[in-house]
């Protein structure tokens, strides 16, 4: 199975959007990998550290919230 990479950013910054915490900090608790293409594409800050937690710019905090209600939003 071949396994779509941007997929799982997306998914994986909507995620990071449900465990804010400090206005702009998230809980770093996802594949290594993922977390250096999202720094790549400016999403996050540096996740190499040993801080728990990652920073997320003003451009991922937008766009995590519009990943999440993409991908995980009830209709109503």
């Amino acid at each position: 199975m071949e396994i779509d990479e941007e997929k799982i950013d997306e998914a994986i910054l909507a995620l990071l959007y449900l465990t804010l915490h400090d206005g702009d900090r998230a809980w770093k608790s996802f594949d290594w990998d993922a977390m250096n293409r999202l720094h790549e594409k400016g999403f996050i800050g540096n996740p190499v550290g040993k801080a728990k937690s990652v920073l997320l710019t003003e451009n991922g905090l937008r766009e995590s919230e519009r990943l999440l209600q993409k991908l995980f939003a009830k209709d109503s």
